[in-house]
């Protein structure tokens, strides 16, 4: 719905105030004087507005009504879990009888539709001002295309109302889950203290202000004809570049230099895996306003191709169209959200046809699926069951890299029947091969990924160069603070200094393995970044320093990104995660009653949310209160039996508690249950040894040593245990090895020469 914000009486006001009347506004519905509507736009810009209508931007959300509603509710019925849901009219009601947070049957009414195309879901009315998506949801592809059903989004497992995952849960949460890339200025507006929402918005889709930011000044602009300051927009869309082909090139160049992150960042606004930070600013880089997720598993494979759903920009920031001076518009209609050219076209803009649009290139018989090249370049993976996703990384085809890791390639992805080592071959059979398999970023993140330190001097070669893309270079930032050393530390100060605030970040944050008071002499500086999202992270990793130990002007500093940081998580009080961090914010400034209610928060909101569970019962230990830790511990357990973390807290509880036995036993199923990483296991092993198992300790510690080389704390152990032993070879043995892995440690030489020195 629309509205007229300036008073002056004009006809184009006058005229779509007529509109507005005739339209009764939803109670959801917010003025605000700074946006004007699309019906407003459309009086200037009227072909634009045209093309808008009817795109999935205009449909993205919508009232119910006959046209509006895609799935069959002429009393059809979809069983799922042991429930059979029941779709039907009322009149102009739509109704769907289906389970509720308890599992009993219960008629709701659909207040909204949510999407249109390949799925359409339900929006349905909870207590608290919340709507909810139902998970049973309309296929809306053609029934040629297997569409025209209800069908579940989680159709492998069974989602009850016990589950997380239900849709009365709150992860299917329309307020605080979907909401915001949905609506134009949606504003969450979540009141803690009643646990409710008053979610409000100034359009239901997303209009032209989504994205051109609030339009009343540009109007006011346009009405008195003086033009000025980007013509009254915060936003600034045209980083578009100018592209032509030189002479004797195949692939044309931009011929000016713009700022086209602008752009990407409006449209990563939603495109993008992140979580908010505090209300949308219109204009604003991305990391102002959001905290953008890096290549990190589960989100993506470890070549950076997309795993998880996240939505484009992440994988695009990957590529070298984005390298390039690539924006979204230069394939995208803004309007329409479609390709601006059908097939290979849109490719050709910038790739001569002649030369890549050929058998000679792509190696398939034109006008084949194999000759497309977005199906070689932009594989596709369906998330939601229908929803087929490009990934936009925009990569060459790397069957190579799949045989030694087992990552996807696109060759296997459309040729089912074929192996990766068929696919490697065909290639070479083409004269394409591949020089930098061994050495491959993918490689190192896979091992640092698996929590294997032989990955570091190549995550730090990745880290430092400047002909990576800074989203790789910060992933491989944060996956070297797995390893803290001085080679991480080093990198880390060194990007701490970068124009770039992504890689700021990244440097910020994988400086947690300091202590507080070194944090707080590197980190300092970092409180007043420019960048809120580098100074949220900042904040996060500051908390335990001393207030009270600080002089004044630093004392201030702090307390101010303190107060901001507080602020901003505020505003999503409704997520578990959120909850979680003021959890942890709060232990480190030692304000533990605090915790404690953030913490029971978060669980409130979802019980199974493990990591606040485990956060809460290690509260719980160290202010002694061990039985409410244990029993937190076991429902945990409970919770997640194929996880080893609550079987490891367990085991450390007990053993602080002086029961060894049990301590062990927990222990073990920790270590059995860990695949990747060394810590459950590790302290396995040191348990045994405690208990006077030195045997049994030093053989699961030269397993992990098998599989982890270069890891300096099982080899210190491997060494110390060996000797206690009485087993000098295998001491000595892996004594060299230490030596030749820890390099130049005088502490360290000392004991190792001492060892070497022994007797056989």
């Amino acid at each position: 719905m629309n509205f007229i914000s300036r008073s002056s009486p004009s006809l184009v006001k006058a005229l779509f105030l007529l509109i507005a009347l005739a339209n009764p506004v939803q109670a959801e519905l917010r003025q605000d004087e700074r946006f004007i509507g699309s019906h407003t736009c459309a009086t200037c810009h009227q072909q634009e507005f045209e093309q808008w209508q009817g795109s999935h931007h205009d449909l993205a959300m919508q009232a119910v009504t006959e046209d509006s509603v895609l799935g069959d509710f002429s009393n059809t019925r979809f069983t799922y879990a042991g429930t059979t849901s029941r779709f039907y009219r009322d009149g102009n009601r739509f109704l769907i009888d289906t389970d509720n947070a308890t599992g009993e049957l219960q008629t709701f009414e659909v207040k909204y539709v949510f999407g249109v195309y390949p799925l359409q879901q339900y929006l349905l009315e909870l207590p608290g001002g919340r709507l909810h998506a139902l998970s049973v949801s309309w296929d809306s592809r053609p029934a040629e295309q297997g569409g025209q059903r209800w069908f579940h989004l989680y159709p492998d497992e069974e989602i009850t109302a016990d589950d997380p995952l239900h849709w009365t849960g709150h992860y299917q949460n329309w307020n605080s889950r979907c909401a915001e890339c949905h609506s134009t200025d949606l504003r969450k507006n979540y009141d803690s203290d009643s646990n409710s929402y008053s979610t409000d918005w100034v359009e239901i889709n997303v209009g032209c202000e989504t994205c051109h930011g609030p339009g009343a000044e540009h109007l006011k602009q346009a009405e008195s004809g003086q033009w000025q300051d980007n013509y009254g927009f915060l936003v600034d869309l045209k980083q578009r570049g100018q592209w032509a082909f030189k002479p004797d090139q195949s692939i044309a160049e931009n011929q000016i230099d713009n700022d086209h992150q602008k752009q990407i960042d409006s449209c990563g606004r939603c495109h993008a895996r992140r979580g908010t930070l505090g209300e949308y600013a219109y204009g604003e880089e991305l990391l102002e306003t959001h905290r953008l997720s890096l290549i990190e598993s589960p989100l993506y494979h470890s070549d950076g191709q997309i795993l998880d759903e996240v939505y484009v920009y992440g994988s695009f920031l990957q590529s070298k169209m984005h390298q390039a001076g690539v924006v979204c518009t230069d394939c995208h209609n803004p309007h329409t959200a479609r390709l601006k050219a059908e097939g290979n076209g849109i490719c050709a803009q910038c790739h001569r046809a002649d030369v890549y649009d050929s058998p000679e290139h792509h190696h398939h018989p034109m006008g084949s699926s194999g000759a497309e090249c977005a199906n070689c370049h932009m594989p596709e993976t369906t998330y939601m069951v229908v929803d087929p996703r490009r990934d936009h990384s925009m990569r060459i085809p790397r069957p190579d890299l799949s045989v030694v890791m087992g990552t996807p390639n696109a060759c296997t992805q459309c040729h089912k029947d074929r192996s990766d080592d068929w696919a490697l071959n065909s290639l070479r059979e083409w004269n394409v091969n591949f020089t930098d398999t061994g050495e491959h970023p993918a490689r190192a993140m896979q091992l640092a990924m698996a929590g294997d330190n032989r990955s570091l001097p190549r995550l730090k070669a990745i880290a430092m160069d400047p002909t990576q893309t800074n989203i790789w270079r910060a992933s491989a930032m944060v996956a070297m603070s797995q390893f803290p050393d001085q080679t991480s530390y080093e990198t880390a100060l060194s990007l701490l200094q970068s124009q770039d605030a992504i890689l700021r970040l990244a440097a910020t944050r994988s400086l947690e393995f300091l202590p507080p008071e070194q944090r707080f002499r590197v980190l300092l500086p970092r409180a007043i970044d420019p960048s809120r999202g580098v100074r949220m992270e900042a904040a996060r990793l500051l908390a335990a320093v001393p207030l009270d130990q600080l002089d004044q002007a630093s004392r201030g500093v702090l307390e101010k990104l303190f107060d901001e940081y507080l602020e901003v998580l505020g505003m999503d009080a409704d997520m578990p995660g959120v909850q979680l961090q003021l959890g942890l914010f709060y232990a480190a400034q030692q304000q533990l009653t605090e915790a404690e209610q953030a913490y029971r928060q978060a669980l409130a909101v979802n019980p199974q949310f493990l990591p606040a569970l485990l956060n809460l019962a290690d509260l719980y230990r160290v202010a002694g209160r061990d039985a409410e830790a244990r029993t937190l511990l076991q429902e945990g357990i409970r919770i997640a039996p194929e996880l080893g973390t609550a079987y490891h807290a367990l085991g450390l509880l007990e053993t602080r508690a002086g029961n060894q036995q049990r301590a062990l036993e927990q222990l073990a199923r920790a270590a059995g249950l860990e695949q990747d990483g060394v810590r459950h296991r590790y302290v396995y092993a040191i348990a045994l040894h405690d208990a006077g198992q030195i045997n049994a300790a030093i053989d699961n510690l030269k397993r992990l040593h098998q599989r982890y080389p270069d890891d300096l704390d099982i080899l210190l152990a491997l060494v110390n245990y060996c000797s206690e032993a009485n087993r000098v070879d295998e001491a000595k043995y892996y004594a060299r090895e230490l030596q030749r892995r820890a390099g130049n440690n005088p502490q360290l030489q000392g004991m190792l020469n001492a060892i070497l020195n022994r007797p056989s």
